[in-house]
């Protein structure tokens, strides 16, 4: 699914990016960030159109979804050079070259 298809679901279900972010206990830049590459996970697309759908038939799909204990998502932050994903990680070093390791 493209993001402006993903938008138009999201928004046929009567919500915003961040509201369907804060149902789905996710951060609203997890899919700002896919319009970059213009395509949306087959999970997230699925989710949006099956809303999309409940709210054509005024079906209340908030109140069942309020329901789940869901665990929110860890921020990872942007990494910095040298390091994976904002983890610390140890500097290797090989004849005075960083970032080298055999």
């Amino acid at each position: 699914m493209t993001y402006t298809e993903f938008v138009d679901c999201v928004g046929r279900a009567r919500l915003s990016i961040r509201g369907f972010a804060r149902l789905v206990c996710t951060h609203a830049n997890t899919f700002t960030n896919y319009a970059k590459e213009n395509h949306v996970p087959d999970h997230w697309g699925i989710v949006a159109t099956l809303m999309a759908e409940m709210a054509k038939h005024d079906v209340d799909f908030r109140e069942p979804l309020s329901k789940i204990d869901l665990t929110p998502k860890k921020t990872r932050g942007a990494a910095a050079k040298g390091k994976f994903g904002g983890t610390k990680q140890p500097d290797f070093f090989i004849d005075g070259v960083k970032g080298v390791r055999t």
